[in-house]
């Protein structure tokens, strides 16, 4: 039912670093409290450094503002001296070259600075654990998906109040190693916070947590989410995902209502998705509007004019007891067809509507290409045809063809018996009639000979 290209890892790194005096780097939600921790840590963080070091730090500040990532990496590293440096100094050093690292989009190098700033013993708490939540993202987006896990499990036995969106990274991370039923666990405690806090569900989320139930089989839950994606985010994709879960849990009434919706919502465009629902139309008997659905998609040119389509069409004219409708159907598939059995079909039908003399060659082209399922059938359906013609010798033929086969015999014996016995009937109407015709002639001839004529 289910594709995995569909699911992209989008990663959102938010690099805060202090304009003068290094604030930690974090991945904040709230921008303005962001700020104002910021604006916390240049005060605290300007009166625990020494004026070398902050004017150092803050020239390799506009050395970054300026685009000068190498002036900026150069100045820091020959700052960077750990017999010089408190370990407070230390760490806010790594920590802006870390920045200049990620600001350069060099991920690995970011990584390994911020790996040696989480190593210092005495780095703050909360430094070190925003810290760790950005070595996990960095992770994540080195694909080193086992140590981004490893470093979000160590962040959170730090975090006591995780907010939805680590717990997706985790999911999203938990994916990328095909640990799928681990994944709803992490997505389910995400939704939880986030309706805790009174924020939206994401549509990525429910899409998340879709394919982790899929991988499971668990398709009561899938199709419980998919109703959840379609009354949120109404899209064709989620329509077919929850007929697919219906198909699983062999729910076809409601598998056809949800392809229903979808063609209802003009969201069906494909030919595959066009005849599908003609298919579904017919299987849930109310073939009139699969034949309407056919017939129009196919004069718009969204479902191909081929035997295959051409057939179902005329399948669907047939149950809906549309003989006059199907024959045009019938013509092109038969035409289109290399073997006899649609020339049949099409037989049948104008047998129906007692168009005899085609029903003969349709049937006859029919026997004449082959491949049938049942020729005895054919021969039968041709004799009906003869029959109706009153060509009683060449329908006894084909009702003769057909009774070589064990299972039409009895049905052709008794139409043999019937044109017999209608054959031997016109013969009595036609001596009945030639006696009478002999009779009134030989009361004209007597009338004649005594004047009275």
């Amino acid at each position: 039912m289910y594709n995995l290209n569909r699911f992209s890892l989008k990663v959102c790194l938010a690099l805060m670093c202090g304009v003068l005096a290094m604030g930690s780097v974090a991945a904040q939600d709230d921008e303005d409290a962001a700020r104002r921790e910021s604006e916390a840590q240049k005060t605290k963080q300007a009166q625990a450094v020494s004026k070398e070091v902050y004017d150092r730090i803050q020239n390799a500040q506009e050395m970054v503002d300026a685009k000068d990532f190498k002036g900026a990496l150069k100045s820091l590293n020959s700052l960077y001296n750990p017999d010089k440096l408190t370990e407070y100094e230390q760490a806010n050093v790594l920590n802006y070259i870390g920045f200049v690292y990620y600001s350069m989009d060099d991920t690995a190098n970011a990584i390994r600075t911020y790996e040696r700033m989480v190593a210092i013993p005495s780095l703050e708490e909360q430094m070190k654990k925003q810290t760790t939540y950005t070595m996990a993202q960095l992770y994540t987006m080195e694909e080193q998906y086992t140590k981004a896990l490893s470093t979000l499990d160590r962040w959170f036995m730090m975090e006591t109040n995780p907010a939805p969106e680590p717990f997706i990274l985790k999911a999203q991370n938990l994916y990328q190693v095909q640990r799928y039923s681990d994944m709803i666990e992490p997505i389910e405690n995400a939704m939880r916070v986030a309706e805790k806090r009174g924020n939206p569900v994401k549509e990525d989320w429910y899409v998340l947590l879709n394919f982790a139930y899929f991988q499971q089989e668990d398709y009561g839950k899938v199709r419980d989410i998919q109703k959840i994606l379609l009354q949120n985010w109404p899209k064709k994709r989620y329509w077919f995902s929850l007929a697919g879960a219906f198909t699983e849990l062999g729910q076809d009434d409601k598998l056809v209502n949800a392809y229903a919706a979808a063609f209802d919502q003009k969201m069906l465009e494909k030919e595959s998705e066009l005849v599908t629902m003609a298919q579904l139309f017919m299987q849930r008997e109310v073939p009139y509007k699969a034949g309407q659905l056919l017939e129009k998609e196919m004069a718009a040119g969204r479902v191909a004019k081929n035997a295959k389509n051409y057939r179902l069409l005329s399948q669907a004219w047939q149950l809906s007891m549309e003989d006059e409708k199907a024959i045009p159907a019938l013509r092109e598939a038969a035409r289109l067809s290399t073997d006899g059995e649609l020339d049949v079909r099409l037989g049948n039908a104008l047998l129906n509507i007692g168009e005899y003399k085609e029903c003969v060659t349709s049937v006859n082209n029919g026997i004449r290409k082959g491949g049938l399922k049942s020729p005895d059938n054919a021969q039968i359906s041709l004799g009906m045809c003869l029959y109706n013609l009153r060509q009683y010798r060449a329908g006894i033929e084909a009702f003769e063809a057909a009774a070589k086969t064990p299972r039409s015999r009895k049905v052709a014996n008794q139409w043999i018996n019937v044109i017999r016995a209608d054959i031997e009937r016109n013969e009595q109407i036609r001596l009945a009639e030639e006696a009478a015709r002999r009779k009134r002639q030989e009361i004209n001839e007597r009338l004649q000979k005594s004047g009275r004529a």
